[in-house]
C-alpha cells in the first residue's frame, strides 16, 4: 500500500491516529454523476447521529463532497444546490472539442469565487481526492496543494470533462480506478470504514422511464441537462461536424449517454472486485436510479436518497456509536 503511495506521487507517511481510545473512523464517498448528492444526506444523517469521520476520501463527485465538508463548507453547498436550475448547470456547460465536451473551467472559476480554496495538507483532518493517471492508468491520491486542483481532476469523467493537469501529469475521474476509496481510508490508518456506493441502476433507471413514459403520454417531458449540453454542443459546430452526436430518434441514445453508461458499468464491475477484497465495515447505498448523470440540478432528491440509504442501516449504526461510548 505504501508502495502504491508513492508511486501516486502525492502520498505521504500515515498521520499518527487521532489522540482518542475510540476506533478511527474511515468515510469513502464514490463517484455516480449527479446522484453522488445524495452524499450530503448521507454525511448530514450520520452527523445527527453523533458519527463524524476522522479520515474523509472520495472519487469523483465524492471528492467535491467530501472536500465540502472537510472545509466545513457542506451545508453552504447544499443550499447552494436546493436553488440550482437546468438553466443554470447549462449555463456552466463550457463546450470544447478538446479532451472532453465540458472544459470545466467556468464552474470551477464559480467555485473559487463562492468556496474558499484551501491547502489540503493543512485541513484538520486526513483527505484525499482519488484520480487517474491517463498515461498509465495509474491510481493517483491526491493529498497535497490546491483543493479544488485535486477535486477538479477527480470528477474529469473521460469523454465528458477535459483532462486535468496536475504537477505535469494528465488526470481524469479516479472512478477507473477505485470508484469507491475504501483502500486509501485504510491506507490513511482507518480502523472501521464507513462506504457510500452509487451503484449504476441502469435497469431501474430504465424501467423508470419507460413507466414515466407510458404514464404521461400527451406530456412532453422536460429537457434533461444531457439533452440540453447536446443542444449547445450542435450550436457550436458545423452542421456535417454535428451529426457525429447522432440521430435525434427517441429510441436512440446519445453519444452522451452511451459514454456514461459504459463508463458506470464498468464502474460496477471494479467496485464489485475492490471491495470483494477489502470491504467497508459499513455499506450505504442510496438509491437514485431516475436521476440522469448530469441531472445536477435534483439535489433535493438524491439528498433526500441519502437520508433514506442511511434509514436502511440506522439500527446497525447506532449499536456502534453506543460500542463507542462503552
Amino acid at each position: 500500500m505504501r508502495q502504491e503511495m508513492r508511486s501516486a506521487g502525492e502520498g505521504r507517511a500515515v498521520e499518527a491516529r487521532p489522540a482518542h481510545d475510540r476506533p478511527t473512523i474511515g468515510l469513502a464517498l464514490s463517484g455516480g454523476g449527479a446522484r453522488g448528492w445524495a452524499h450530503i444526506g448521507v454525511i448530514g444523517s450520520l452527523r445527527d447521529l453523533g458519527i463524524e469521520p476522522d479520515i474523509v476520501c472520495g472519487t469523483s463527485i465524492g471528492a467535491l463532497v467530501g472536500a465540502a465538508y472537510v472545509t466545513g463548507r457542506m451545508d453552504d453547498l447544499a443550499d447552494w444546490l436546493e436553488q440550482l436550475r437546468r438553466r443554470d448547470v447549462v449555463g456552466f456547460l463550457d463546450v470544447t472539442l478538446n479532451g472532453g465536451f465540458i472544459e470545466g473551467k467556468k464552474l470551477f472559476d464559480f467555485f473559487r469565487r463562492h468556496f474558499q480554496d484551501v491547502a489540503i495538507e493543512t485541513l484538520p483532518r486526513p483527505y484525499a481526492a482519488v484520480a487517474t493517471r491517463l498515461d498509465n492508468g495509474q491510481e493517483v491520491w491526491l493529498r497535497e496543494g490546491s483543493m479544488l486542483d485535486a477535486v477538479r481532476a477527480s470528477i474529469a469523467f473521460p469523454g465528458l470533462f477535459t483532462p486535468a493537469v496536475h504537477n505535469g501529469r494528465r488526470l481524469v475521474d479516479g472512478v477507473l480506478t477505485n470508484p469507491v476509496p475504501v483502500s486509501v481510508c485504510r491506507a490513511l490508518g482507518a480502523d472501521v470504514v464507513i462506504a457510500v456506493a452509487l451503484y449504476p441502476n441502469l435497469l431501474g433507471r430504465r424501467l423508470s422511464q419507460q413507466k414515466q413514459r407510458s404514464a404521461l403520454p400527451s406530456v412532453q417531458a422536460p429537457m434533461s441537462v444531457s439533452e440540453g449540453l447536446i443542444d449547445k454542443i450542435k450550436r457550436t459546430l458545423v452542421q456535417s461536424t454535428a451529426t457525429i452526436m447522432g440521430p435525434s430518434r427517441e429510441e436512440t441514445p446519445s453519444v452522451l449517454d452511451v459514454v456514461a453508461s459504459s463508463v458506470e458499468i464498468m464502474q460496477l464491475r471494479i467496485m464489485r472486485s475492490r471491495m470483494a477484497g477489502d470491504p467497508p465495515e459499513f455499506m450505504i447505498t442510496p438509491q437514485v436510479p431516475a436521476l440522469g448523470f448530469l441531472d445536477f440540478h435534483r439535489a433535493t432528491e438524491a439528498m433526500e436518497a441519502g437520508r433514506r440509504a442511511v434509514d436502511r442501516v440506522r439500527s446497525e449504526l447506532e449499536a456502534f456509536k453506543a460500542g463507542l461510548s462503552e
